[in-house]
């Protein structure tokens, strides 16, 4: 299981780095950043698609999703210099919340 949890990990600084990058692909018109873009989102769900044989989809996706949610944000507030007003940052917290309940909610079969 262990291996698992590194791979979601994996699935989620890929996609993160995918999305990251999406601004400098100026609408895919520069070549570079899209190959770049394009190969983090495949690599990305090649990953998701390996977790998903042993982690249920609703775990691994919720986890996926609301990681790479928060790191995107993270990127965004400390590198692009984006402002995050105190109803986003509450979302950020709800986000949160979320994702420790359901994995606090047991094996789902």
């Amino acid at each position: 299981m262990f291996v698992t949890y590194v791979l979601l990990i994996c699935a989620i600084l890929t996609e993160v780095t995918a999305t990251s990058l999406l601004p400098r692909t100026a609408g895919f018109t520069q070549p570079w950043p899209t190959v770049a873009v394009l190969a983090s989102y495949a690599l990305s769900f090649f990953l998701l698609a390996q977790v998903v044989k042993t982690l249920p989809i609703g775990i691994a996706y919720a986890i996926w999703a609301g990681l790479g949610t928060l790191a995107v944000l993270a990127i965004g507030v400390s590198v692009l210099h984006q402002s995050l007003t105190a109803w986003q940052f509450g979302g950020v917290l709800l986000v949160i919340v979320g994702v420790v309940l359901i994995n606090l909610g047991g094996k789902v079969h």
